[in-house]
């Protein structure tokens, strides 16, 4: 047994017993460490990694020379397969693990997913090969202690489990296929110099030795440990942030494999020394008999409540079987994990901040995606396109400062309205009853239940329009007085306002 899972074994017990028995159990567990370092860094002074081009050191060799560089190599690849093979740019991937493996896999419909073959990057046939299985529905439930909540059924959302490493892996396959194109593995990324037209990326292997490498333009697709997020935000990369955990198994007594659970509650919140959180299940039917379970809670970045991966992990094992039951041939196959970000502009538009000069913010770097269901892989699916065909062009007209580098993003005015509403699922043990959530969200279920289908798809895939939720916020008043009361615990004056800056924003956008 290594050191690394025995030094959990009295702490954490039930992830110790789960992972001896997962292959690769000890890697995952120091990636999960790696991961929990974050909550660390968001105490600690900000890193300095973007660099002036007289910290060049002069005797720096040049490896080699692209148009983009892209750090990180998971959604990545979806982007720089489209610029290689659509419009010709030399680029290169570079990844401190392996590339092309996701900690995570994804639910997404199928509607959504054939934007990736509009695009050109895969063809029908092959999008229908990453689908493992597609559900009828799915549902969503928020506990009541007299059985009373509502299961709010939707249709054609989330509704495709997808198998992340093999699109990942055929995106890979494309991206190779194209001369000029390169994929290095376990190099991480150090800092990078910025020079008047080009950037160069300093980056260092496994054995600790440095190569540097010029590109016009640097990619930042690290996800939430991008140390160059974290410089370009002073330190405040993410105002909320969404932990989540759970496992790819088999071997469930009590499991429809036609269907999806999109969001589960099986009790009130958690609250333990003052502090709370409001535990949120999820399951989707994988291939075969595999299904996936995830635990996960909203949380504000800065709250004092216990945020680590590890911590979340053992409450996961330990409450499993009041989600979902093992059953005597209970099998698991793979952990997932990851930490969602979440950023609420305070603006008529975005507020974070995702590009410098010669360096723009992707996927979970940039922050830019829904916390609530379509997070990093359905943000990028459904801006792909212009992501690609917008970056090209400003790599045409040789535009790649700050100024015009930051009109290039997947920033969605309905999304970062929409954004405001976790604010209501994050649990606060100063000023919520401990079951405030659960009767809030069903609340919610019920009024749209009462409305016509369109409402909750729309809902929970993101395409909401401003009156289609006002419609829902004022029902939901008329219904649910507390949530006037709850919206000034939640949200504050600054908060209010930041919410109805996003209205506007939203009101007046041309993408409405």
């Amino acid at each position: 047994m290594s050191f690394l899972l025995e030094s959990i074994k009295q702490s954490k017990p039930h992830l110790y017993r789960a992972f001896s028995l997962i292959e690769d159990g000890e890697q995952h567990l120091n990636r999960i460490i790696e991961l929990d370092r974050y909550w660390e860094r968001l105490k600690q002074p900000v890193q300095r990694v973007i660099l002036p081009s007289s910290d060049l050191p002069k005797d720096a060799v040049i490896s080699g020379e692209y148009d983009l560089i892209y750090a990180g190599g998971t959604l990545s690849l979806l982007h720089a397969a489209v610029m290689a093979g659509r419009y010709g740019r030399k680029v290169m991937i570079f990844d401190r693990q392996r590339p092309a493996k996701s900690t995570r896999d994804w639910n997404i419909s199928r509607n959504e997913l054939l934007k990736l073959s509009a695009i050109g990057l895969f063809t029908e046939g092959e999008i229908d090969s990453l689908i493992v299985r597609q559900y009828k529905n799915g549902w969503v439930e928020f506990y009541q202690p007299d059985g009373s909540q509502k299961r709010l059924v939707i249709e054609n959302v989330l509704d495709c489990a997808v198998d992340a490493d093999k699109l990942l892996g055929l995106a890979q396959e494309k991206l190779q296929a194209v001369s000029g194109s390169t994929i290095i593995a376990e190099s991480t990324f150090l800092c990078c110099y910025q020079c008047d037209d080009h950037v160069v990326v300093k980056m260092e292997d496994r054995q600790g030795t440095l190569f540097y490498y010029k590109a016009r333009l640097l990619v930042d697709v690290m996800g939430v440990l991008s140390p160059i997020a974290m410089q370009l935000n002073e330190g405040k990369p993410h105002t909320h942030v969404c932990p989540t955990v759970g496992t790819i198994a088999s071997g469930f007594e009590d499991v429809d494999f036609d269907t999806g659970e999109i969001l589960a509650t099986t009790g009130p919140a958690s609250i333990i020394q003052g502090r709370g959180r409001q535990l949120i299940w999820e399951g989707f039917p994988a291939e075969g008999t595999k299904y996936i379970t995830y635990l996960f809670f909203y949380d504000e970045a800065d709250s004092l409540n216990d945020k680590s991966l590890l911590a979340l992990f053992e409450t996961y094992f330990k409450t499993l079987s009041e989600y979902k039951k093992p059953g005597a041939d209970f099998v698991i196959h793979r952990p997932v994990y990851g930490i969602i970000p979440a950023y609420c502009h305070d603006g008529f538009d975005r507020t974070r901040e995702i590009a410098d000069d010669h360096i723009i913010l992707f996927g979970d770097a940039a922050s830019l995606a829904s916390p609530l269901t379509f997070c990093g892989f359905g943000s990028m699916v459904r801006n792909l396109e212009h992501l690609t065909r917008d970056l090209d062009q400003a790599l045409c007209d040789n535009k790649l400062s700050k100024k015009h580098l930051e009109k290039i993003s997947a920033y969605e005015p309905n999304v970062a309205s929409m954004a405001n509403l976790m604010k209501y699922m994050c649990f606060n043990a100063a000023t919520d009853e401990p079951n405030f959530v659960n009767d809030l969200m069903n609340e919610v279920m019920i009024v749209l239940d009462e409305l016509p289908q369109h409402y909750r798809q729309v809902m929970f895939r993101d395409e909401m329009k401003i009156e289609e939720l006002a419609i829902v916020m004022l029902r939901l008043g008329w219904r649910y007085p507390k949530v006037l009361m709850a919206t000034w615990e939640k949200l504050g004056i600054q908060g209010s306002l930041g919410f109805l800056k996003n209205l506007a924003g939203w009101a007046l956008s041309p993408v409405r």
